[in-house]
């Protein structure tokens, strides 16, 4: 008997999330298969403006049943998560990472002890679902640290129509006047190391481009505390034109793009990190030390760095700024990985691992 529906449960809802993007690319292949399919959340976590798009997580208990198939997006401490073990439906799981807590404390042990949470619920879900899927290998040995039978990888499935949103013309022209940008993408996170793209930037602004910008995009909601100990740092070691801009629409994301130079990236915890495939999918040349999931999101493309010398990456991109063979070496190997990327079958690989639950298509 084929399933009527398959809806997905996540621990919030935001534009601006590789998430939230995938669960609504997951709901646009669904619906296009015939099935009914929502998005659900905790509505407190979900912008006002964006409340729409999501149906209230409350109400789940009595309008979902045995003919319907939930896939939640595990990634954080979240009510969702309790609320999926005891759903009478089949279910799916798929597995995005939980940043260790311990990144968090004394920043915001409020987000610590949430990621505690997430962990703990996500070793009482092992056997709770009958599928069991990761967006990278480095996730799915972290659910089978914790006692998970059976994963399956299926890397995180992109929209690149919108990646490829044309640039807000102003911010573009604000960014490409001259200077040479070192763009991060990401939230501002503590693991994210923003920390270390500012000692980069020390020494490349003191010793091999004085004019080199950095700009970070990525909210910072929750993490103000990080944020003014970063400015403290900048003030202290007396740089230029480190510019945090916050979260940003699509059209503003693809000016900050389109006016890189180089990708840096210093984070020490990624499970999948899709920013890296946004900046070769621009052509920006990509920097990135050798955490988590990263090495394999690139798959042989960028520059893997696996030491954190300051002065060595600042000469590197001092290279990779005017260094045209060098350049054009680094884009054309970021090109190639980024066309196995687009020549997956999302819609595909999904259905070929929920097809055991969900049934032949109706």
């Amino acid at each position: 008997m084929s399933a009527r529906s398959l809806h997905q449960f996540v621990a919030g809802f935001n534009l601006g999330d590789a998430i939230s993007h995938e669960a609504l690319l997951i709901r646009r292949l669904a619906r296009a298969r015939g099935l009914a399919s929502e998005i659900w959340c905790d509505p407190t976590r979900v912008p006002p403006e964006r409340r729409g798009e999501i149906r209230d997580l409350a109400r789940a208990r009595a309008e979902l049943g045995p003919d319907d198939v939930v896939l939640l997006h595990l990634s954080i401490g979240s009510p969702a998560n309790d609320v999926f073990a005891t759903l009478p439906v089949r279910r799916a799981i798929l597995y995005h990472n939980i940043t260790p807590p311990h990144w968090f404390r004394g920043l915001r042990d409020s987000i610590a002890r949430q990621l505690a949470l997430g962990l703990a619920q996500a070793r009482a879900l092992a056997g709770a679902a009958e599928v069991v899927l990761a967006d990278s290998s480095f996730n799915a040995a972290e659910l089978r640290a914790m006692g998970y039978p059976r994963v399956e990888v299926f890397p995180l499935a992109l929209d690149f129509e919108q990646i490829l949103t044309p640039p807000d013309p102003r911010r573009l022209a604000e960014w490409r006047d001259g200077r040479p940008n070192v763009l991060f993408v990401g939230r501002g996170a503590p693991n994210k190391r923003i920390e270390d793209l500012l000692a980069t930037v020390h020494y490349l602004q003191r010793y091999v481009e004085p004019a080199a910008r950095l700009l970070h995009v990525g909210s910072w909601a929750g993490t103000e505390l990080y944020l003014g100990r970063l400015r403290a740092k900048v003030r202290e070691w007396d740089l230029r034109d480190v510019v945090f801009t916050g979260a940003l629409p699509q059209s503003a994301l693809s000016a900050a793009y389109a006016a890189a130079r180089v990708f840096l990236c210093m984070s020490e915890h990624e499970g999948f990190c899709a920013p890296l495939i946004e900046a070769m999918v621009h052509d920006v040349p990509v920097v990135a030390f050798a955490a988590g999931a990263v090495e394999e999101t690139l798959g042989g493309a960028g520059v893997l760095v696996r030491e954190k010398r300051f002065d060595l990456l600042a000469e590197l991109i001092g290279r990779i700024l005017r260094d045209t063979p060098l350049r054009t070496g680094i884009v054309e190997r970021q090109r190639r990985r980024v066309a196995e990327l687009r020549r997956r079958d999302p819609a595909a690989e999904l259905w070929s691992h929920l097809d055991p639950i969900l049934g032949p298509p109706h």
